[in-house]
């Protein structure tokens, strides 16, 4: 990860693309702080326009006058918040300088969103986390592998009612870290932590496994498994159930049967959602685009593939909501939905995903509610589910089950990939029961959660431009522009379904921060 860069009150995080006032990100365009990080980096040096221009608008022709703009926005941001003017110096024909306090840099080993260290409670019945197993194989190829077996074994444990799993998202975290299994349990919240290993080779693999008591540190089991890979799916079985074994050993043989679930016929098809989920995860266009051709490479092996339905229609939803609410993607997504839903009625993830494309793209939130609760039914410690459902009950204008959905969510993996959705929500909450500052903090969250995502800065420009601090709301809103140039607010509204007082009071906010109706 690049190194962060401290000065003054300031820092910016590079790879992230965002200044922070202390632990507050500032709403500054992304190539405003390019240019910042590039001064800062030469602190006390001169910085040519042309390097200048090349950091921030890299291969295009552009007059100068677009780099003045962005360098008196970087000047007005830091001299508005600290008080002090004297930050950058113009040099006359040559360039810029940056001339103020001192910068430092540090190296953080844990992702690039910032959380503040916690101990959480334990949960008052049995709590585990799956952390990510070590690829001994050799072959750099096989993690997708070994992270599809934890994925499977988390998706097994959490379907036990009474046992509390964190989502792989949170878990995942500590991937190729030396982890502290103590630390891991109070940082996670949880009692017991299980790690293992996957050495595949051929047509040959071994799983070990560890379940470690947090608390004291002490193993409660450890096991080996080598088995063809021919027999991955019993095998994720088995070493699911030994794992509910080992937590509570006079666990009915009923409870144990749960945890087996149908399994794709095809190991090809299985493969390919594996491969396709991080691009799925991304939310972003162009992956989501990627991630489309190997989904529906696994539906054609695999035509009833609840799973690789449910991704593909969440590859729609992205499409239809971030490149031109085009009809064929809303169409599409509706349509993968409903065979998510149709042959996935034992898979938690696939009811998930098929019940937000239900819901938001097809505007139907009974039949995306009722898939939504019986993948709670299936998989209690589903994060997700929360998480996505919260999100419909903020547009939908149900403000206080939408706080308290995506809290449920955050509680269930307080790490999650998808936090900055969890904390959408909480902003639409707020916002919607004229709680302008709770929306505020909940915007910026998600701003730093996902600082690629437009909706973020949406809400944080409304948040804004109720409490009155217009120019902030404004600096928010063509961050908006910036990575949605086609955004308008009504289109939005109309895409979602929102609710018409949301969208009446969401709207007069937008248009006070200058975002086009």
């Amino acid at each position: 990860m690049a190194a962060i860069l401290e000065f003054g009150p300031f820092r910016i995080d590079p790879e992230a693309g965002i200044l922070f006032h202390g632990a507050e990100p500032i709403p500054l365009g992304q190539r405003a702080v390019l240019l910042l990080a590039l001064l800062v980096r030469r602190a006390g040096s001169p910085v040519s326009k042309d390097a200048l221009i090349d950091a921030a608008w890299p291969a295009q022709a552009i007059e100068d006058s677009n780099l003045t703009v962005q360098i008196a926005a970087v000047r007005r941001t830091l001299a508005d918040i600290s008080g002090e003017a004297d930050w950058i110096e113009t040099l006359p024909r040559r360039g810029y300088r940056y001339v103020g306090p001192a910068v430092t840099t540090s190296n953080p080993d844990c992702g690039s969103i910032a959380f503040e260290a916690q101990t959480l409670t334990l949960p008052d019945r049995p709590s585990i986390a799956v952390l990510p197993f070590a690829n001994l194989s050799g072959d750099t190829e096989q993690d997708y592998f070994a992270d599809g077996m934890v994925d499977d074994i988390i998706t097994g444990l959490a379907r036990i009612n009474w046992l509390f799993v964190i989502a792989r998202n949170s878990t995942f975290t500590y991937k190729g870290r030396a982890v502290d299994v103590k630390k891991v349990g109070r940082e996670l919240g949880v009692r017991y932590v299980l790690e293992g290993s996957v050495r595949k080779i051929g047509t040959t693999v071994r799983i070990t496994g560890q379940l470690i008591d947090a608390s004291t540190g002490t193993h409660v089991w450890a096991d080996r498994y080598d088995r063809r890979f021919a027999d991955i799916f019993a095998l994720q079985d088995e070493v699911t159930m030994s794992v509910v074994g080992a937590i509570a050993p006079s666990l009915r043989r009923a409870e144990i049967n749960r945890v087996k679930r149908k399994r794709p016929d095809s190991l090809d098809a299985y493969d390919l959602v594996l491969r396709a989920q991080p691009d799925v995860d991304s939310g972003m266009p162009e992956h989501v685009t990627r991630a489309l051709v190997l989904l529906e490479r696994s539906i054609a092996l695999e035509p009833d593939y609840a799973l690789a339905h449910g991704n593909a229609a969440m590859c729609h939803h992205c499409l239809f909501l971030r490149a031109g609410l085009q009809e064929i993607n809303r169409a599409a997504s509706i349509r993968h939905a409903r065979s998510a839903i149709a042959h996935g009625q034992d898979d938690a993830l696939a009811l998930t995903l098929a019940g937000f494309s239900i819901g938001m793209d097809g505007h139907d939130r009974y039949a995306a509610f009722t898939a939504l609760e019986a993948a709670v039914v299936i998989s209690p410690s589903s994060a997700l589910t929360y998480i996505l459902g919260s999100v419909m009950l903020g547009w939908g204008g149900d403000a206080d089950r939408a706080i308290e959905w995506s809290e449920q969510g955050m509680r269930l993996s307080p790490f999650d990939s998808w936090a900055f959705a969890a904390f959408d929500a909480q902003a639409l909450g707020h916002f919607h029961r004229g709680r302008y500052e709770e929306a505020c903090r909940a915007a910026y969250r998600s701003v730093q959660a996902n600082p690629r995502h437009s909706i973020t800065y949406v809400q944080l420009a409304a948040a804004l431009a109720k409490l009155g601090r217009l120019q902030e709301a404004r600096a928010a809103a063509a961050r908006v522009i910036e990575l949605h140039p086609t955004f308008r607010y009504s289109r939005q509204f109309s895409g979602v379904n929102c609710a018409p007082a949301l969208a009446s009071s969401l709207g007069d906010a937008l248009c006070a921060a200058g975002l086009p109706e």
